[in-house]
């Protein structure tokens, strides 16, 4: 019986481990650059981005290319880019390119933030992610176009003394037609589609930890009014799920405040239909009927 519940024991260490090898790579553009990426050898993405995320990279070190999609700027170049900390665990690893200060022409990419790997992680909305290993397809977008020409003819002027004659004759059957097909192919995996591009709604709420951070920031401020225009600033940077800005509101004193913060941030709900979960951070049923009333209007 123990021999059966040790096996057991190791074969979920063995399952556990595995998934943990893993490391996840972040790369963004702080001028908003697009780029390609090129991990030892291997093109990443087809489609050039600025802010791009590559998830389970079995390596714990990396050759690293970046090329940009405006040939002017210098190709980068890193070796033995890493994905652990000092203990060889796999981590959630973001890397920054940005200007050279000496030389602004000059591009570099420079270690950002290491943070460990959330199974639940939610990325923002402009984040491209892609999984690693995954295979791609290609989808082929055709489109044609027919312009008419004029009609084919035959013109003849004649000059006699006294006479100008200009003869013009249309034939029909000799006019012609020019088609023009113009073949797009587009290669991703089913992981590397572009996130919806339609705003918040629909779209990825911020990470819990991300959270965490701005109510932290938050309550660094003394004063409420310097609160919420912080609050504000996050939000309009982010996009939140109707939980989330319940709990954001949450870090305000008065009602007024809380009403207001609600209203600004249903802009920014991923969730709007959910909207109802922000009405219990009220103490007054007016406050709730002001929100579903603005709410509706929306």
């Amino acid at each position: 019986m123990n021999v059966k519940i040790t096996s057991v024991l190791l074969f979920l260490v063995a399952i556990i481990s595995n998934a943990q090898n893993r490391g996840h790579l972040t790369i963004f553009s702080e001028d908003g650059d697009k780029f390609f990426l090129i991990l030892n050898g291997e093109r990443i993405n087809d489609v050039a981005q600025t802010n791009l995320r590559v998830e389970d990279l079995p390596q714990p070190y990396y050759n690293a290319k970046i090329i940009f999609a405006d040939k002017t700027k210098k190709e980068i170049t890193t070796n033995n880019l890493s994905l652990t900390d000092v203990d060889d665990h796999f981590m959630d690893v973001t890397y920054k390119i940005r200007r050279d200060k000496k030389n602004p022409s000059k591009m570099k990419m420079n270690f950002f933030s290491m943070a460990e790997i959330e199974p639940d992680f939610t990325p923002a909305p402009t984040l491209y992610v892609m999984h690693y290993g995954q295979p791609r397809v290609s989808q082929t977008v055709t489109t044609t176009t027919t312009t008419n020409a004029q009609p084919n003819g035959v013109q003849m002027n004649a000059n006699v003394p006294g006479m100008n004659v200009n003869i013009s004759i249309q034939d029909p059957e000799m006019s012609t037609s020019q088609t023009t097909t113009t073949t797009t192919t587009t290669s991703y995996s089913d992981n590397e589609r572009p996130r919806p591009s339609r705003g918040c709604r629909n779209g990825y709420a911020m990470s819990p930890r991300q959270l965490d951070d701005m109510l932290s920031s938050l309550r660094k401020q003394t004063f409420e009014d310097t609160r919420i225009k912080t609050a504000k600033q996050m939000i309009s940077a982010n996009c939140l799920s109707s939980a989330q800005v319940a709990k954001m509101c949450q870090e305000f004193t008065f009602e007024a405040n809380r009403l207001e913060l609600a209203k600004f941030a249903y802009a920014y709900c991923v969730d709007p239909n959910n909207y109802y979960k922000v009405n219990d951070v009220f103490t007054f049923s007016s406050s709730t009927d002001e929100l579903t009333e603005f709410v509706s209007g929306r």
